[in-house]
């Protein structure tokens, strides 16, 4: 994101992949843990829960590639709905680099995606500037 607002550092990592310093703020972007996953191996430093999609959207999703379109619609309407962990996010990636961390197989059609997007938007883009 550029503009008025500093850019954000925003990076993806699947749940499974190794942790590195170069990761900075890492967040669990789920609402269930990864299956298999030892809390000390994922190395995390939120969990914010209600970032992730709803469990009726996740489970309507279903991981369907015909239905990612229509999955980011309603996944970012919730968004919009939950301002307040929304903004809880861009505080942290104001403050420098952060990974957003998801357990999905598929790394361009998953949640951490869509959130990535959202929280670049021109919507967010002069948040927190004054504080």
């Amino acid at each position: 994101m550029t503009g008025t607002g500093r850019v954000l550092h925003i990076s993806l990592k699947r749940a499974y992949d190794d942790p590195s310093p170069s990761d900075g703020w890492r967040i669990l972007v789920d609402r269930l843990w990864p299956r298999g996953v030892k809390k000390a191996d994922l190395a995390l430093d939120d969990w914010l829960k209600d970032l992730a999609p709803s469990s009726d959207l996740r489970r309507w999703y279903n991981h369907e590639s015909d239905k990612w379109q229509e999955f980011q619609k309603r996944y970012k309407l919730e968004l919009d709905q939950n301002t307040d962990v929304v903004k809880e996010c861009l505080k942290l990636c104001r403050k420098g680099p952060v990974t957003l961390v998801y357990a999905a197989k598929s790394t361009d059609k998953n949640n951490a995606v869509v959130l990535k997007d959202y929280l670049q938007s021109e919507k967010w883009c002069d948040f927190g500037l004054n504080e």
